[in-house]
């Protein structure tokens, strides 16, 4: 008899201090997939649940996959949004069991209203259900705030290992092999995590460049040649997150035959690196003025500019009009900025149609402290029902559905206007409204890093942009922490 494994994704990245809260709506903006929708909409692509679904084939197993859910980083997943999806995962347990294996492709920085480590608390739902035999499986974005209940609860816990994350796939196809070892009883696997008093480090996790991260995954990969020893991750984490276990942390995927405190002692040698280089960093972070001073990019060789302070891929709210009032001022020919979450703007620029003129608010209408709405006048150039597929690296033929959007032309720039809140982390953000960014002379993108898998081989040069002017500045001492564990880097000790 084949083996039956369940698959499914819950994901979010929560930062805690964003007023928008994470409810159903929001994942239905993005990514919420019931039943047979999942392996229509992701077979093919380059995400975790594609290279399950593969797994499934190459191993022989019977796959069942209740749901797939993924919502753009923002405020605290609603006790509805969280039940609502947990509930269908943990009904397809009751109702469609046995199952041989778990296999679930998680965040693992998720805060809800009632959990704050709402990992956790899903995989204790889930341990409670299937016992102590059946392994489970879950892969983790590098960002990852890994609590100890996960690391107790899961068996195999595997992180992505390239910032930008162009290695999903892998990954999950790492774990689902790693599954299939253990179903085989080739191995028993047993994590084992170590966690600094850092709230930040490993240089954010950017592997983009030598630096920190590379260094402590190559010492990682040193590590995982010792005896007993299956994998290992090292996770960043996402200090934006209110929570006691934020911060970086280090997982070693181990068979139960190997002495525990070796393995203890392993993860720990990897923290002690992270502890070593906190202050080191690969990106020095200019402000608006700093990164307009010397323009000179020109078409075919684009300047990209990253407004990374607003990054609606760490819950940035997408709207903060600090840069793009900086570039409209600027006087920039054949210039781009995507994208800019304002749905009000770009229903007027749908009624008004292409071509026409208009004087509009744009930005700044969720939380003006990171810059007042800008007024402007310009013409409509473009609209579209923001539907299109990601072109890749990142997530290529991933289906993204920034709602009715379009392109205002304010003097020498073309804003990408749209109706969802999303990273621009792909050149598909501008080309399914007709840009063409390796055209354009100077790229502006809300996005802290992503970007660099895309944009980086066009640009002749980057500018990370943070003076403050969003939720996802670096600024962390200007924050608020109530639940984070005291004392932790950079927030008390040096």
């Amino acid at each position: 008899m084949r083996p039956r494994v369940l698959i499914a994704g819950f994901k979010h990245e929560t930062n805690t201090f964003s007023v928008l809260p994470t409810d159903l709506a929001a994942y239905r903006a993005r990514q919420l997939y019931e039943g047979a929708q999942v392996a229509a909409k992701l077979t093919g692509t380059r995400s975790e649940m594609a290279a399950f679904l593969d797994a499934g084939d190459r191993h022989g197993w019977e796959l069942v996959h209740p749901i797939y859910a993924d919502a753009t980083p923002s405020g605290r997943v609603t006790r509805e949004a969280y039940e609502y999806v947990s509930d269908r995962i943990l009904a397809c347990l009751e109702h469609q069991g046995p199952f041989d294996a778990v296999l679930l492709a998680l965040h693992g920085a998720m805060v809800a209203e009632h959990h704050d480590d709402g990992e956790g608390a899903l995989l204790s739902r889930l341990r409670e259900r299937v016992g102590e035999q059946v392994p489970i499986a879950v892969t983790l974005d590098l960002h990852a705030n890994v609590t100890d209940r996960m690391a107790r609860l899961a068996d195999i816990m595997l992180s992505y290992r390239t910032y930008p994350h162009v290695d999903q796939y892998e990954i999950a196809a790492e774990a689902a092999d790693l599954v299939a070892r253990t179903l085989a009883a080739e191995v028993r696997p047993r994590c084992t995590l170590a966690r600094g008093a850092m709230l930040s480090g490993a240089d954010h996790g950017r592997t983009t460049a030598p630096g920190p991260m590379l260094e402590v995954l190559d010492h990682a990969a040193r590590l995982r040649r010792e005896p007993g020893v299956l994998s290992i991750s090292i996770n960043a984490g996402f200090p934006w997150a209110d929570m006691h276990d934020a911060g970086p942390s280090a997982i070693v995927v181990h068979d139960e035959s190997a002495p525990r405190a070796g393995m203890s002692a392993l993860a720990q040698a990897l923290i002690d690196d992270l502890w070593a280089s906190r202050r080191r960093s690969t990106v020095n972070a200019v402000s608006c003025a700093q990164a307009l001073a010397t323009i000179t990019g020109t078409p075919g060789a684009p300047v990209v500019l990253a407004d990374s302070a607003d990054n609606p891929g760490g819950g940035g709210y997408g709207d903060a009009t600090r840069l793009l009032g900086a570039m409209c001022r600027a006087g920039l020919e054949r210039a781009a900025f995507a994208t800019v979450y304002d749905p009000e703007a770009a229903r007027a620029c749908h009624a008004a149609g292409i071509g026409a003129e208009l004087s509009l608010a744009v930005g700044g209408k969720v939380d003006a402290r990171y810059g007042e709405p800008l007024a402007l006048t310009g013409s409509v150039r473009a609209l579209g029902d923001g539907r299109f597929d990601l072109e890749g690296p990142m997530l290529a033929g991933t289906p993204v559905q920034l709602g009715p959007s379009a392109v205002l032309r304010v003097g020498g720039v073309d804003i990408v206007l749209a109706s969802a809140r999303y990273q621009a982390y792909d050149r598909m953000f501008f080309r399914h409204l007709g840009i063409e960014p390796g055209e354009c002379s100077v790229l502006g993108v809300k996005s802290s890093h992503h970007f660099r898998a895309a944009f980086a081989p066009i640009a002749s040069r980057i500018e990370v942009v943070d003076d403050g002017g969003g939720l996802t500045s670096r600024n962390l001492k200007e924050l608020r922490y109530a639940r984070v564990r005291r004392p932790v880097y950079p927030l008390d000790l040096d």
